[in-house]
């Protein structure tokens, strides 16, 4: 049972937060004393800290401080009056999660402890991950990567065997690779890659297989190609789809005596190389129409190994989210604790042409662009939110001379809009969602956090 600590000088909080907690099956804690709430934070596992920033003639501000000291992850949410956002916002920046002002309603609580536990959970997860990965610089839990995880921890026993990885570009074959090399025999001798496609013939055979002195015009001097460079270890030929039809022949002769000659040399160099080959395009198509040799196909497939794109495999996204934003926002000094749900939904929508890679250079453009609590959809890259006259404001707000509270504003415009298509649609999820132009998984949170219901 999740721990939860509330630290509130007032007793009549402290009752209602533990009732609301309670509720839910969490096992609250509560203290009125800063020192004992450090203290527990020490002694107890605690999964969340409910933390009041006016503790009487103590500052809220210390006790995170002390307690993020304690434990550098605690997770904090902070409990603050409309007068100390500016307050709240600097516990943002030392560590806190997230804040909530009083008075707060119970319906809030619930929706807030319950996010919070759900990142501490992904946290958690991504940092096991991480750590369980014995050499595996791959994140998500996907059955289909999970069967690539189990792949390359076989093949990797087997030293001699060649690999051929296939998948759409970005999608880490890369990582597989240098996965298989790390976790084999090999793993202390050279890795070495090269792009098959970034090289015209000449010159990626001269890379690949060196050349002696004089083997031709600008040949001034004795050049050890990438196999030799190798031996003994790993050689990595991505995009070798991309590799001229004669260079192929030659690459045959390497896998099959293990020999290899350089370019104007009598003599043949005797190599021990594992190759790992790697591709995006489609070899077989290649070898219908007379651009891959099928001999060499056969050699290289020994042990396939297939990654779907980043679409098949959704479940991975928020895990990958998560490993991103941690990586990005401590390397651009950002306070960044998350995705809201609603850029949450659109990003889990999206189709990721671009895989991994576009999904990591987005979560780093939002970090270089944006120093937010929050990530939300207008943070998001166009692509990915979209643009259509729907997403237009079908009315206008006029503000009074003594101005408004915005998020309260925001909160009511919103839930009347929800209730009245709630209305039109006689309580249908499905065309609710449908004519608010928002996926079920966004109309879902709304209707629990406006508490709508069909009745």
């Amino acid at each position: 049972m999740e721990k939860i600590l509330i630290v509130d000088d007032e007793a009549f909080i402290r009752e209602n937060l533990e009732r609301i907690i309670s509720e839910d099956n969490y096992r609250p804690i509560s203290t009125g004393s800063p020192e004992e709430a450090i203290q527990i934070v020490t002694e107890e596992e605690i999964s969340l800290v409910l933390l009041d920033l006016n503790l009487g003639s103590h500052s809220g501000l210390d006790v995170l401080r002390a307690m993020r000291e304690v434990d550098p992850e605690i997770l904090v949410i902070i409990i603050t009056g409309y007068g100390t956002v500016e307050s709240a916002v600097e516990a943002l920046k030392i560590g806190a999660y997230d804040y909530i002002k009083k008075p707060f309603k119970a319906d809030a609580i619930h929706l807030i402890v319950k996010l919070a536990l759900e990142t501490q959970s992904l946290r958690r997860k991504v940092k096991r991950l991480s750590r369980d990965g014995d050499g595996i610089n791959m994140v998500g839990s996907s059955p289909a990567l999970l069967q690539i995880f189990q792949q390359i921890r076989e093949v990797a026993k087997h030293e001699m065997a060649t690999v051929l990885i296939t998948g759409d570009s970005g999608t880490g074959k890369e990582l597989v690779a240098q996965a298989i090399h790390n976790l084999s025999p090999r793993s202390k001798n050279p890795f070495v890659e090269i792009n098959c496609g970034s090289l015209p013939f000449n010159l990626l055979e001269t890379e690949l297989f060196g050349h002696e002195r004089g083997a031709f015009t600008d040949a001034k001097n004795r050049k050890i190609g990438l196999f030799e460079e190798a031996d003994g270890g790993s050689i990595f030929l991505d995009e070798i789809g991309e590799m001229d039809t004669s260079l192929q022949v030659k690459l045959l002769r390497v896998l099959e005596d293990l020999k290899i000659r350089r370019l104007g040399g009598n003599r043949n160099i005797e190599i021990n190389v594992r190759i790992i080959a790697a591709t995006n395009a489609d070899l077989k198509g290649a070898i219908e129409h007379k651009e891959f040799r099928e001999d060499l196909y056969y050699r290289l497939n020994v042990f396939p190994i297939h990654i779907p794109p980043l679409r098949e495999r959704r479940e991975d996204i928020p895990l990958l989210l998560e490993y991103f934003l941690q990586r990005f926002s401590k390397g651009f000094n950002r306070t960044t604790r998350g995705f809201s749900r609603d850029a949450l939904e659109l990003v889990m929508r999206y189709h990721w042409p671009g895989n991994v890679r576009e999904l990591r250079n987005v979560v780093e453009r939002i970090c270089i662009m944006h120093d937010v609590d929050e990530i939300l959809p207008i943070h998001l890259p166009r692509e990915i939110w979209g643009e259509s006259p729907q997403s237009k404001m079908p009315f206008s707000y006029e503000i009074p001379p003594e101005g408004i509270i915005l998020d309260d504003v925001v909160d009511q415009i919103e839930k009347e809009l929800v209730e009245k298509a709630f209305q039109i649609t006689g309580g249908n999820v499905a065309k609710t969602a449908r004519i608010l132009n928002v996926p079920r998984g966004t109309l879902r949170y709304k209707l629990e956090k406006y508490q709508l219901t069909s009745e």
